[in-house]
Parts: C-alpha cells; sequence; structure tokens
C-alpha cells in the first residue's frame, strides 16, 4: 500500500514559487507549518491516509471530537427526488464535512459538494467535491463540470456565499449568496433544502479578514488560518438544523434569481 499523501510546506513553495522559494525567510516557512498545522495533520493522514469517503469523515470527526446536535431530520425528503442543499458557512472546515457526515448517510453517499478546490489536495474525499477555485484562474471546464453535477442523480451541497462568514457589527453572518443554485435548481427541477448550521470562528480569523477586505488585497489571507480554525474547533458540539424543502416552482419571476437567493438566505437564518 502507498504511503498517505502528506502536506510539506517546503514543498508546495518549491512547486509554486520554483527557484525563488530559496529566498522565502526559515522563520515564515515555520510559521506557516504552525499555522496550517503540519506536523498534526500528517499524524492524522499517517493513521488514516488509506481510509476513503464516508469512512475518512468519519475518521476526522473522531479525531476532532466533533458532534452534531440535528434538527429536522424528517424534512429530508426520501422519495427519490433530486435535492440541492444550500447552507450558511461559518467554520471553513467542520461545517463542508459535517454535512457530509450528516447527509452522505441520508442518501447512500449520492452527494457532490461545491467547495473551495483547496480540499482537493485530501483525495481520501475527492470523490464527493466538485471543485471551486479560489486561489488561481478558474478551470475551463467549471461550468461543464456544474452542469453535469446539476444533471445527475447526485444531490448537490452549496455554501452559495463561497467564502467562509464575516463577522460585522458585532454578527457573525454571510457574505452575499450567489444566485447559481436557484438558476442551476429551477432548471433541473431539484427542490432546495435550506440549513443552518450554527459555529463561529475566532476573534482573530474575523479582525484578519476585515483588515484584508479594508486594505484591498485580492488574496484571501484568512484563508490560510483556517486549519487553525478547524484546530480550534475540536471538542466541539455542533447545532444543524434542517428546514422544510423548497418547491423549484416557487422561484418565478416575481423575483430575480439574484432576490431569490437572498430570499432563501434569510430564510436559512430564521432557522
Amino acid at each position: 500500500m502507498s504511503k498517505p499523501i502528506q502536506i510539506d510546506v517546503e514543498a508546495i513553495l518549491a512547486s509554486k514559487a520554483g527557484d525563488k522559494a530559496r529566498f522565502v525567510p526559515r522563520f515564515l516557512i515555520s510559521y506557516l507549518k504552525k499555522i496550517i498545522h503540519q506536523d498534526e495533520v500528517n499524524g492524522f493522514l499517517e493513521l488514516h491516509g488509506d481510509k476513503m469517503d464516508y469512512d475518512f469523515v468519519d475518521a476526522f470527526m473522531k479525531f476532532f471530537k466533533n458532534s452534531f446536535e440535528v434538527h429536522g431530520l424528517e424534512n429530508l425528503p426520501k422519495d427519490g427526488r433530486r435535492l440541492t442543499f444550500v447552507s450558511n458557512h461559518p467554520l471553513g472546515a467542520q461545517d463542508g464535512l459535517g454535512l457530509a457526515y450528516i447527509l452522505a448517510p441520508q442518501y447512500e453517499g449520492k452527494i457532490k459538494f461545491l467547495v473551495n478546490d483547496l480540499l482537493m489536495n485530501f483525495p481520501q474525499i475527492s470523490s464527493f467535491w466538485i471543485p471551486v477555485n479560489k486561489t488561481g484562474s478558474q478551470a475551463r471546464n467549471f461550468p461543464q463540470q456544474v452542469n453535469a453535477a446539476f444533471e445527475s442523480d447526485n444531490n448537490i451541497v452549496m455554501f452559495p456565499a463561497g467564502l467562509c462568514s464575516r463577522k460585522t457589527k458585532g454578527v457573525v453572518r454571510d457574505l452575499e449568496w450567489k444566485k447559481t443554485f436557484i438558476v442551476k435548481s429551477v432548471n433541473t427541477q431539484r427542490d432546495i433544502i435550506p440549513i443552518h448550521f450554527e459555529g463561529e470562528n475566532s476573534k482573530f480569523f474575523y479582525r484578519l479578514a476585515n483588515i484584508n477586505k479594508m486594505l484591498g488585497i485580492k488574496f484571501n489571507i484568512a484563508m490560510l488560518y483556517l486549519a487553525d480554525e478547524m484546530f480550534k474547533n475540536m471538542n466541539k458540539t455542533f447545532k444543524v438544523t434542517i428546514g422544510k424543502p423548497i418547491p423549484w416552482q416557487t422561484f418565478d419571476k416575481s423575483k430575480s434569481a439574484t432576490e431569490w437567493a437572498q430570499y432563501v438566505k434569510e430564510l436559512v437564518y430564521t432557522l
């Protein structure tokens, strides 16, 4: 059996920066290793890197000692219709993996997530993901991948904000929800299931994200700290509330797709 893939900050820098990587100060490399928890993540992969799909997600939850208080399981349709699940995105790791942990057993693993492509570095769970490139130019075939996913028999899970929630005036909420889930769900006649995931990242994370925005820096610096936030969320129980299905016919011409997306977002925050 081949050795599980390990995270190597120096190798990543070399692949991204080439010869210029040698000019990166050692203290910065050490800091990057610390904030992404290279040793801890590699230790987890050493133990569980041979597991695949749901087994890997289950191992993650046990390793991080996370659990879920789920409300509304009775709202999950079991009649074979294709569904689109949409959720707020407060955390960055435990929310995405948590929804996989909750929903995959309900639908025999027939779910696909539109997620940040950083998660594709974990091939053990790549069968669940459709990558959304947030760190470089969008893959040319991405629109075709999304269309194929919605045309398939898989249920789709999305975080329509695209980014983790931000804190504004002391309140943690998603940024504007993108309309893709409305347009694609109507086109493929998928009912929409709203989900609210309760949780917060650290004050440091939100301050950094706000500074990033204030300075107009295009690169999402806060994203570098998501692994650190993942470890800060160890030993926690998260409340997850599943709302009733919204028939796709609801999303008529009385509102634009963008307006309907914000309507569903507000509905999620009432759950």
